[in-house]
């Protein structure tokens, strides 16, 4: 196959069928018709000289070259979003420098070392969360961001910072709430107010998930809303003990989980940005721990 220029805009069209694995559904969410995001989706395949999907009466799925095309793309239009950030920056003669840092965690230190050693720099922060912690960075909302691993490292340095234990929150008369400390299995038999993947220790020995019960209280993505439920009595939530520290309320209760190991924070950027106010950030971080 020779070279070829992959229009992102056909991209962006494949992103969205492979997402809903139905064209109609698909062609609604892009806001065109039908037959047109179909010959969109021929035309990127004879670009690519690959056919990206198998499509029949019951349902449209993705071949292997669909799923690898899957892996690729979000990273593809994510360097292309912060590319034309950079550039939009550029042509302001804005100079800015943004930090990600995640819920709980203090970044005033190196933020206002770099603002001092450099005095024409706006330098920038943004909270971020578990599920965007990592598309800041490649979609250039941020320069550099501090992250709770683990994350999915494609495309970017990191360099670890430090660990702190992590915290069962619960409400203030849960049956532990009194407790010094508890293990993981103490909680084999709560709700889970996040992802289970962001805990999969609790994954081993959660009863819910092994007796595949239903639960009709939604996952809440923020710490204001996992502490709302915790308050409410709808399950529990573990979290960085800076986070649960710095999130402390009367009717929740934080106990340390002894068995499992600890909340690790690193800083991550793009592996190919080469800003020297990348690395000089990265050591001021360093140096402030």
């Amino acid at each position: 196959m020779g070279h070829a220029d992959v229009d992102l805009r056909k991209l962006r069209y494949f992103v969205a069928v492979a997402e809903e694995l139905n064209f109609s559904r698909a062609a609604q969410r892009l806001h065109i018709a039908q037959p047109v995001l179909s010959r969109q989706i021929q035309a990127l395949e004879k670009e690519l000289d690959a056919q990206l999907f198998v499509r029949d009466k019951r349902r449209t799925r993705l071949t292997p070259a669909g799923e690898q095309l899957v892996a690729d793309a979000e990273l593809v239009l994510a360097g292309a979003e912060a590319l034309r950030r950079r550039v939009a920056q550029a042509a302001r003669a804005v100079d800015t420098f943004t930090v990600g840092f995640m819920p709980g965690l203090t970044v005033t230190g190196p933020v206002r070392a770099l603002g001092e050693a450099h005095p024409g720099l706006t330098v920038e922060v943004l909270r971020t969360s578990w599920n965007d912690q990592v598309s800041v960075l490649h979609d250039g909302r941020v320069d550099v961001g501090y992250v709770r691993l683990p994350i999915d490292p494609t495309g970017l340095e990191v360099r670890p910072l430090f660990g702190e234990r992590r915290m069962a929150v619960l409400h203030s008369d849960h049956r532990l709430a009194g407790e010094t400390s508890v293990n993981i299995g103490d909680l084999a038999d709560e709700h889970l107010l996040q992802h289970p993947d962001s805990v999969p220790e609790w994954g081993r020995v959660a009863r819910e998930l092994r007796e595949r019960r239903e639960t009709p209280v939604p996952e809440a993505h923020s710490v204001e809303e996992k502490l709302e439920h915790v308050a409410a009595g709808r399950g529990i939530s573990i979290l960085p003990e800076s986070t649960a520290t710095y999130y402390q309320r009367p009717d929740v209760a934080c106990v340390p989980i002894l068995d499992i190991p600890p909340s690790e924070v690193a800083l991550a950027w793009v592996s190919a940005r080469h800003d020297p106010l990348i690395g000089e950030f990265v050591e001021l971080a360093g140096a402030t721990r």
